[in-house]
């Protein structure tokens, strides 16, 4: 199963879900992010922040969703409607689900300010992939209305 993370600017919040998804997923489920306007860089506080968690950011970068190895089974936005963004629309014969998460890079104010909006947003994607991966997949999948409502669900968690 691959899930896709999906953002405009794939620097941030894409990348956070990625590497902490990979890091936790079991053998079988793998994550990949992407964005429709990739900014080329991935944010210093975001590669900060894994590399604090014991995640491994090797072999991560911005990009585009045009240029994807695979196509996923699941796409997640995780732009944040409450901030004004417009998230992209991945266009494609795929279960799409919507985990809104505040831009952390958006934050202004001391630098404890911001490692706090980091860690916030870090802590709400955690929460998520692993109710996500608590999912009994083997009952969803035949599923996909179901399974559907439940990702919904996750993308509701700790708002």
């Amino acid at each position: 199963m691959n899930i896709l993370f999906l953002c405009t600017g794939n620097s941030c919040r894409s990348i956070l879900s990625e590497a902490t998804f990979n890091h936790l997923a079991p053998r079988g489920m793998h994550a990949l992010s992407a964005g429709s306007q990739p900014t080329g860089w991935l944010h210093p506080r975001a590669l900060a922040l894994l590399a604090r968690k014991g995640i491994s950011t090797e072999g991560y970068f911005s990009k585009s969703w045009d240029a994807l190895p695979t196509v996923p089974d699941i796409v997640v936005t995780v732009c944040s409607s409450a901030a004004g963004e417009t998230c992209p629309a991945y266009l494609g014969p795929v279960l799409r689900t919507h985990w809104g998460l505040d831009d952390p890079s958006h934050i202004q104010g001391s630098d404890e300010e911001i490692e706090a909006a980091f860690e916030r947003t870090y802590q709400i994607i955690l929460a998520r992939t692993q109710a996500f991966l608590a999912l009994p997949f083997e009952q969803l999948n035949v599923d996909k209305a179901r399974l559907k409502g439940e990702l919904d669900r996750i993308g509701a968690l700790f708002l």
